[in-house]
């Protein structure tokens, strides 16, 4: 598989680190072997798009090292936007060559749409950034103003007009929820992250009320509309809560009683009826049903029920640790956090094996509990806020900067989105083949194993490090030695996964997202898995 560098480095400034060089070369060289895979004109979009964000990301480095970004930003960390801006488009692409190769038209004009909305919502952020850079860089504007019409004019060509109202529909949630969100979550991501998260959740804001509105002529699977409306009900319920503790103190007994008092009735009277139009049947009772259908649904949920104890346990005893401690200011060691990563795994692996759809509501469900939790802890709302404050001031990292605790709700992304992303419409003919029937266990090898056995080893025995960064070369070759190693037993316990004589694109596949994970500073339990998924599913 071969490796480009990427283009020189931008005018005006000082030059790019070598980590961003790095970095950047690593994402090349995903872009350029999707682009080898497929081949088309979305794939050459794709290449100019990378091209502009490596220039633009510059600006955006200095921007933040000067402090004139529009909102503030993780300042532990370069701004990201080349990694952040090509996981939709890429993720489009592949996602419209497999049900291309499946013979689903509907699911490859999905594709399309996703790859061109993930184009759209990046080269807003590149001009968000030119456009308050001073002075204004000539050169830079010009890569971009180029790589735009050239993505714009193929777009045009290629997108009904209802696509096209569909990707504007997505940037315009864009626009509004960064005004919205960025304000009121100062220093919890970098420019490239809120592009990533943000850009999700306008995706599936915006599928939710697509779907809401032809909900007569669709046929959805229950559990997708689901997801689309926890996520989008916790968002908004967030984004209520936020703007009505403006004008009150959240801490006090009353605001606690009234946040308790208005979850329900945001439950009960918009989710629940909303999730109600959408499948046709009372929610409650399919999710019962759902949960409780099989002997095997039981015992997994008994299980995972253990393994959450478990995780509470391991919280309960490390604060006791530190109380018994003479230093108030302990903070769990790398090893102990990544306890947990180990019981994420654990949980996965059974779930992919035995019950995908449960798996998909459980995380549903999880994710649910995570991000009302962090609103309890953020509000400080009675009678859990300060208790959760304590209990998790424990486990904050430098990625932590900002009110928000999201570290944990980004692992257990990680680990779900490669299990929520597979167009499974597109693969009831035995297109997850070769190397894509490793996709569900995308967050498993990157995150669950690969993160957690470089963290481990890298800070235990590490002694040579990659140029520019705390990352180990002991790390990096443990952790794709040890995801080699999982490949070898999932294909001793997994039935269904046969890989076809494909190793050497996994090999090559693992190899980069590990190169990756040594030179980002992005959130790796997000980024990772998106990548690993991408290059396993082309």
């Amino acid at each position: 598989m071969t490796r480009k560098c990427p283009p020189a480095a931008p005018e005006s400034g000082a030059p790019l680190s070598g980590t961003v060089l790095a970095e950047a070369a690593v994402v090349f060289s995903v872009v350029l072997s999707i682009h080898a895979t497929v081949w088309d004109r979305y794939s050459w979009c794709a290449v100019a798009l990378a091209v502009q964000a490596f220039y633009v990301q510059y600006k955006w480095d200095r921007l933040l090292q000067q402090g004139n970004a529009v909102f503030q930003f993780r300042m532990s960390a370069n701004s990201g936007l080349l990694p952040a801006s090509m996981v939709m488009p890429l993720l489009g692409l592949v996602m419209k060559e497999r049900c291309q190769a499946s013979g689903n038209p509907h699911f490859e004009r999905f594709g399309i749409v996703v790859a061109a909305t993930g184009m759209a919502v990046a080269l807003f952020s590149s001009v968000l950034a030119l456009g308050i850079t001073r002075p204004v860089p000539t050169n830079t504007c010009a890569i971009s103003g180029l790589a735009g019409g050239v993505i714009i004019y193929i777009m045009k060509h290629s997108l009904s007009v209802g696509e096209v109202i569909e990707v504007l529909e997505v940037l315009l949630i864009f626009v509004y929820l960064n005004m919205i969100l960025l304000y009121l979550m100062p220093r919890c991501f970098t420019p490239g992250e809120a592009l990533l998260v943000l850009g999700g959740i306008s995706f599936v804001l915006n599928q939710l009320i697509k779907r809401s509105l032809t909900v007569v002529e669709s046929q959805g699977d229950p559990v997708d509309f689901f997801l689309l409306v926890v996520v989008v009900g916790m968002v908004l319920m967030g984004i209520f809560f936020s703007t009505l503790f403006v004008f009150m103190d959240s801490g006090t007994w009353a605001s606690s009683i009234f946040f308790h008092l208005m979850t329900c009735v945001l439950g009960l009277g918009v989710v629940l009826p909303w999730l109600h139009w959408l499948i046709h049947r009372n929610p409650l009772l399919w999710l019962l049903q759902f949960l409780f259908q099989t002997e095997t649904r039981i015992y997994l949920l008994a299980y995972w029920s253990l393994l959450a104890t478990l995780a509470c346990l391991v919280v309960l005893y490390q604060n006791a640790k530190r109380s018994s401690s003479e230093s108030k200011k302990h903070q769990a060691p790398t090893i102990t956090r990544k306890y947990f990563h180990f019981i994420v795994v654990a949980t996965y692996i059974p779930g992919i094996i035995f019950d995908r759809p449960l798996l998909y509501v459980a995380a549903t469900v999880c994710l649910a509990v995570f991000i009302f939790l962090e609103y309890v802890r953020y509000f400080r709302i009675k009678p859990l806020g300060h208790t959760l404050r304590g209990l998790l001031s424990l486990f904050l990292d430098e990625r932590d900067s900002g009110p928000l605790i999201l570290t944990h709700i980004y692992l257990l992304l990680g680990m779900s989105l490669p299990i929520w992303l597979i167009p499974r419409p597109c693969t009831q003919k035995g297109s997850l083949g070769g190397a894509r029937a490793l996709v569900p266990y995308a967050g498993v090898l990157a995150v669950g194993v690969g993160d957690t056995v470089a963290s481990i080893f890298g800070s235990t025995m590490g002694e040579i490090h990659w140029p520019g960064t705390k990352k180990t070369f002991e790390g990096t070759m443990t952790s794709i030695f040890a995801q080699i190693i999982s490949v070898a037993l999932i294909l001793i316990f997994d039935s269904g996964v046969d890989l076809n004589y494909s190793y050497v694109w996994i090999l090559g596949s693992i190899s980069m997202v590990s190169l990756l994970e040594a030179y980002t500073t992005q959130i790796d339990n997000l980024l990772l898995p998106l990548y690993l998924l991408i290059l396993l599913m082309a």
